[in-house]
């Protein structure tokens, strides 16, 4: 069980950015923003802004853009998942209203090589997927709460649900579980996460134990991500950059 550092995590303020966005996304080490806005993907750059939609599969229900080169889209109410390349163009669609045997999912975020992990509503289990191939790499045990949130990076998968904060690895082994303490969201960076609950952001360290209080001033946390040691919160009109002063 992790304990809660009595210490808080300092941040300084860098800047302000104007945006407007129903639905941030991410944003990478060169400042280029992912963002979803009247169903729309956009990715905005310094040099330009490039856009997806597809109105046919309705509102984008997530995205995951942490790999720039296979980003997915999830539309929930079609049970679809869009693949798109750096240039937003579409590489691979999958249709889960197609499959045998059918999947009912929830969530999605990216895995290594050619893997989606999926939350299987339908059996509440966490599956690694491959597309190409149509099959599942790895399941893990059954959870029996709602999930609230879910991330990964190539080598782990965070399932945050309503009692516990899971940690798996790509083998679908649970490396840790954490009690929920009133978490609503999470963001990951290499392995290190932020925590959003009752107003208020935690930062976890990789392969640490303590979470520890970030002291923000008093904002509107609509949002928020995490890149490389800097945070941003986002009201539905600014984006606030922060630079974490990790110790």
């Amino acid at each position: 069980m992790p304990l809660f550092s009595q210490e808080n995590l300092e941040v300084t303020f860098t800047k302000n950015i104007s945006l407007k966005a129903e639905t941030l996304i991410g944003i990478d080490n060169f400042e280029t923003i992912y963002y979803i806005n009247k169903g729309t993907f956009f990715k905005k750059s310094n040099k330009n802004t490039i856009d997806y939609s597809n109105i046919q599969l309705g509102s984008i229900s997530s995205a995951n853009v942490f790999n720039p080169l296979k980003i997915n889209l999830f539309y929930k109410d079609f049970n679809t998942i869009i693949i798109l390349d750096n240039r937003l163009a579409e590489i691979y669609r999958i249709d889960f209203n197609t499959k045998q045997p059918y999947k009912n999912v929830s969530h999605i975020t990216t895995g290594f090589d050619t893997t989606l992990w999926l939350f299987n509503s339908e059996f509440q289990v966490l599956e690694l997927y491959d597309y190409k191939t149509d099959k599942v790499r790895a399941t893990t045990m059954p959870v029996d709460s709602n999930v609230l949130d879910l991330k990964s990076n190539y080598n782990y998968c965070w399932l945050l649900t309503e009692q516990y904060l899971y940690t798996y690895n790509y083998f679908g082994s649970l490396i840790s579980k954490i009690k929920n303490r009133g978490y609503s969201s999470i963001q990951q960076d290499d392995g290190n996460l932020v925590i959003k609950g009752n107003e208020q952001l935690y930062y976890l360290k990789k392969n640490e134990e303590q979470v520890r209080e970030i002291s923000i001033p008093k904002l509107l946390i609509n949002q928020f991500l995490l890149t490389n040691e800097t945070l941003y919160i986002y009201n539905n009109e600014t984006l606030q950059q922060f630079q974490l002063k990790i110790n």
